[in-house]
């Protein structure tokens, strides 16, 4: 029997599969940095804002299209200023 961590997990990547297919994102990016956005999105719900958190990952996302970002260094990089500006914060 599978424990329900496991089954939102598994639903979760199943999701995430799904939607970065029909958005044209290569999955593999998406599960490469699927930890460094979770790890974002919590610092950012248990700091400055909760209701911020998935709006942040967006900003992430959408600044990197706009930079022509498309490689998990590039989002990384975007990823690592924001939680410099999150440490500044504590």
């Amino acid at each position: 029997m599978t424990t329900p961590n496991h089954d939102a997990l598994a639903s979760a990547h199943v999701w995430l599969r799904t939607a970065a297919t029909e958005l044209g994102v290569d999955p593999g990016i998406v599960r490469e940095l699927i930890g460094d956005i979770l790890d974002l999105t919590r610092d950012v719900a248990h700091g400055p804002s909760r209701p911020a958190a998935p709006v942040t990952a967006f900003l992430v996302g959408l600044s990197a299209g706009r930079a022509g970002g498309d490689t998990p260094a590039e989002v990384r990089a975007r990823i690592e200023r924001l939680s410099e500006l999150l440490e500044g914060e504590r």
